[in-house]
């Protein structure tokens, strides 16, 4: 019988487990996760928050016992400390039961990311937290429930799980600061786009100050903490009753580096397309391993959809399997209070590694027929290459009624299979008034990004 083990029990180490045992079900197969939650979504960590979601549990993909029930044998509470990867093959854990060791035929290490601690800010105090695992959002739930409504919260990182909680907060009825070093929130976009997000939260209530560093956080008595921040603008201070930090993420790979794993990008653990480190028998998938990206060929981007799909490669893999993962566009989307904004691809400075001349347009169109009540304007932009007409990358962003991320959707589908801007115009794209129009949003900003290509091409050709 095959052993297969699982270090880490989110996306990739569940979806390594489950597509095993769905191919094989007499494989014997454990995973082991540090804390005890074993399937829960990450990203529905900010729903729960703000009460979108009603209880914790309701976060589980799947509960221990649907795992259990699967054939899958969950090791909570359990730090991995070493991986013996010669002839004895035995990961060493601390569990409830002290320390031991566990046998494996092949290792997935799926130990994800963890949240970014700047220097100097008091994390151990209470009143400061980080918002990344299931034990961060219980401690955040807690807090809150101790505050009284109106009570000044700020966020720091305005990227999606800042945007995401500062939407919960206000939700909440609290008084809701949320701090960005850029020039608008939401970095991942272009500042067109960006500062739709921007206005959107401020028409929302919450102040937004966008330019500003944080410099300092102190304790201001009662229980206050008092945040120093540093703009164009001047120096300023508020003061605040919780500070929630998001700022980004890095790699977990002290495991890996340990058992003889080499490290890339962002250093994340170098994965084959296959998701083997080139350790004997050890192979790793989701946010602690590079991503290979269909564009840019290798990067680091951390993304659910893409750990699940990595797990499931890996899952297949250990059982000799020949699978490969087809790669990623950095496919994301999120909501903020009505608005929705989504990007695929590249943006324009992104390009840079690629031998193309990028050209990006931004086309305001509306979701359907004007003439049926409730069209609303789309913000798109689409860059490609000016010489080849390849798409390269897109962005939306508008009203949450207006199917933003199928549309985005139809940009990742098209960079997925490398067509031109032309070929998205010539998609056969489904229409009825009340849902569409016959050249849909996606062709109408396909067509103006011909329209201005052909003339920057004209023009060089003058020139």
């Amino acid at each position: 019988m095959t052993h297969l083990l699982a270090v880490g029990g989110s996306d990739a180490g569940i979806a390594a487990a489950l597509r095993a045992r769905e191919l094989d079900p007499s494989t014997d197969v454990t995973v082991v996760l540090a804390d005890e939650f074993p399937n829960f979504s990450i990203c529905g960590i900010p729903y729960w928050v703000s009460g979108d979601v009603a209880t914790e549990a309701s976060l589980a993909h799947r509960t221990r016992a649907d795992l259990e029930a699967a054939g899958i044998t969950v090791r909570s509470s359990t730090w991995a400390s070493a991986i013996d990867v010669d002839r004895r093959r035995r990961l060493t854990v601390t569990g409830p039961a002290g320390v031991e060791e566990i046998s494996y035929d092949e290792l997935l290490i799926g130990t994800g990311a963890e949240p970014v601690r700047p220097a100097g800010v008091p994390f151990a105090e209470p009143g400061i937290h980080l918002l990344h695992s299931m034990t961060d959002a219980e401690q955040v739930v807690a807090a809150l429930e101790l505050l009284p409504a109106g009570s000044r919260v700020a966020v720091v990182g305005a990227g999606y799980i800042g945007l995401e909680i500062t939407e919960g907060l206000v939700a909440r009825g609290f008084d809701t600061t949320l701090i960005q070093r850029g020039p608008e929130v939401l970095s991942t976009l272009d500042p067109e786009l960006g500062s739709l997000v921007t206005a959107e939260v401020r028409r929302h209530g919450a102040t937004v100050l966008t330019g500003s560093t944080v410099t300092g956080i102190t304790p201001d008595g009662g229980g206050q903490w008092r945040v120093a921040t540093s703009s164009t603008s001047g120096d300023a201070e508020g003061t605040f009753a919780l500070v929630v930090v998001c700022v980004g993420v890095r790699p977990v790979t002290d495991l890996a580096v340990a058992a003889g794993a080499q490290l890339g990008q962002a250093g994340a653990i170098v994965v084959d397309a296959s998701m083997r480190t080139g350790v004997p028998h050890v192979w790793a998938a989701g946010d602690c391993v590079v991503t290979h990206h269909r564009l840019l060929d290798t990067t680091w981007l951390p993304l659910g959809t893409t750990a699940h799909k990595q797990g499931r490669v890996a899952g297949e893999n250990m059982l000799g399997g020949s699978k490969t993962f087809a790669g990623s566009v950095g496919t994301q989307v999120v909501k903020v209070f009505d608005l929705v904004a989504a990007r695929t691809g590249l943006r324009q400075h992104e390009t840079a590694p690629l031998e193309v001349s990028p050209l990006t347009r931004v086309t305001v169109a509306d979701d359907h027929k004007r003439y049926y009540p409730g069209a609303v304007p789309l913000t798109i932009s689409v860059t490609g290459d000016q010489s080849t007409g390849r798409l390269l990358g897109a962005q939306i962003g508008g009203q949450r009624t207006a199917e933003i991320s199928k549309r985005i959707d139809t940009f990742a589908t098209a960079l997925h299979a490398e067509l031109t801007v032309d070929d998205v115009i010539d998609l056969d794209l489904s229409y009825t008034p009340p849902l569409g129009s016959p050249w849909d949003a996606v062709q109408v900003a396909a067509q103006g990004w011909e329209r201005a290509a052909a003339a920057a091409n004209q023009a060089a050709v003058t020139d």
